[in-house]
């Protein structure tokens, strides 16, 4: 069945996009499974779960804030030479977190480790997106960016539960230095990649803030891509950040069970995957118009939150919620990498990570207020609305529609 991807000219016939999937799978899984063993280590130390939530925040605050920073850098750099460097200092503060003290009174000293875990974050992130167009060719890139984007979901799939077992098997230090491994591997993989020569700046600190504005110019000039980030920006503030924190807590108070959480995270990532694949098969004429269309789908996920009164409306539901995110995110990834100059790839990269996620947390963390003051059926339907009538929105903007500017940009 996946044969014709290994054939001579097709997906994994390229030796550098084998072993970049590969190592998203071994790295996303370490990421991912992170939080899961950093929260066992913080309680049973003793601290709260106020003190856990401020310690995961610190991490996206650092990646978030700092990523504009590291895009210029990842433009300047070999986008190789900054994976394996992201990938290997976490490895490095993966080992670090083995041997501290795991005690409450020590505990800003993990505190620290997660928030400068988070810089390498700021370098990963755009890097990854930056580097697809040196290992593929551009006809493949709809392709690739499908078939990573699978594996990302794969590795935010296991990675929580590898976490989860080998804590038990091995407990936490040797379940971080499990993690630690994953990332030393994935940057290893990293190694094998040819990635065709960049010309480094001599000197880098000369123009870097001219370097800085130019990334934001050149998103601002592309204006599909400034009016799809700053959507995106909205709705995973407001909606994203919405159902994640109500999810959990609706199904364990009217349910009376935390699997149907786990079972709809699970069943989601599925569907996603099936979209990623509906839509490289079905290359759509007018890309962006078909990412948009698709996204609007992810409304369903606070509408049946709004009637959870069986646990499969809550299932299914997520599982064609999950249907929203596969598409779009292949085809919003390849029309950045065909659109926007290879040199801004890393900046724009940078810029979509920081709209992307920067202000998640605050939409988690007024989720439970808002939805007390306005009641949490009407909040739901009201986030569901705001969802839809923001794609509905974004679509009227010049060049969204086919995923490319309506005029050159020199």
């Amino acid at each position: 069945m996946f044969a014709k991807y290994f054939q001579p000219g097709a997906l994994f016939s390229y030796r550098p996009f084998r072993n970049l999937w590969l190592s998203t799978i071994l790295t996303v899984g370490a990421i991912s499974g992170f939080p899961i063993v950093l929260a066992v280590a913080v309680l049973d130390s003793g601290a709260s779960t106020t003190k856990l939530g401020l310690i995961l925040a610190a991490r996206i605050v650092a990646g978030v804030v700092l990523a504009p920073f590291a895009g210029v850098w990842v433009d300047r750099m070999s986008r190789k030479r900054a994976l394996i460097l992201a990938d290997g200092f976490r490895a490095i503060l993966g080992t670090v977190v083995v041997f501290l003290p795991y005690d409450s009174s020590k505990i800003w000293l993990l505190s620290l480790i997660v928030f400068i875990m988070g810089v390498s974050d700021a370098f990963g992130a755009p890097a990854s997106q930056a580097i697809m167009g040196s290992v593929l060719p551009p006809e493949k890139l709809l392709q690739g960016n499908t078939i990573r984007g699978i594996a990302f979901r794969m590795g935010t799939v296991i990675g929580p539960g590898v976490a989860g077992l080998f804590v038990i098997t091995l407990g936490v230090r040797g379940t971080f230095a499990l993690m630690s491994a994953l990332f030393l591997l994935g940057a290893g993989l990293l190694f094998r990649i040819e990635e065709a020569p960049r010309e480094e700046s001599p000197t880098p600190a000369a123009n870097y803030f001219s370097e800085l504005a130019a990334g934001f110019r050149i998103v601002w000039l592309h204006k599909w891509v400034a009016a799809m980030i700053a959507m995106a920006t909205v709705q995973l503030m407001i909606v994203v950040g919405t159902e994640q924190v109500l999810l959990p807590a609706i199904t364990k108070r009217v349910l009376h069970t935390s699997s149907v959480f786990a079972t709809s995270a699970m069943l989601f990532s599925v569907g996603a995957g099936l979209s990623a694949f509906i839509a490289m098969k079905y290359q759509a004429k007018r890309r962006g118009q078909y990412s948009v269309l698709l996204w609007s789908i992810f409304a369903v996920a606070p509408l049946v939150l709004v009637f959870p009164t069986h646990r499969w409306i809550v299932i299914i539901g997520y599982f064609i919620a999950g249907f929203s995110v596969g598409g779009w995110e292949s085809y919003w990834w390849t029309g950045v990498q065909e659109e926007i100059p290879e040199e801004y790839l890393g900046r724009v990269s940078s810029i979509d990570y920081m709209g992307s996620v920067g202000l998640l947390p605050l939409g988690m963390a007024l989720a439970g207020p808002l939805s007390q003051y306005f009641g949490e059926k009407p909040f739901l339907i009201g986030v569901a609305i705001f969802h839809i009538a923001i794609c509905a929105l974004v679509l009227q903007v010049p060049g969204v529609k086919d995923m490319k500017s309506p005029h050159t940009i020199l």
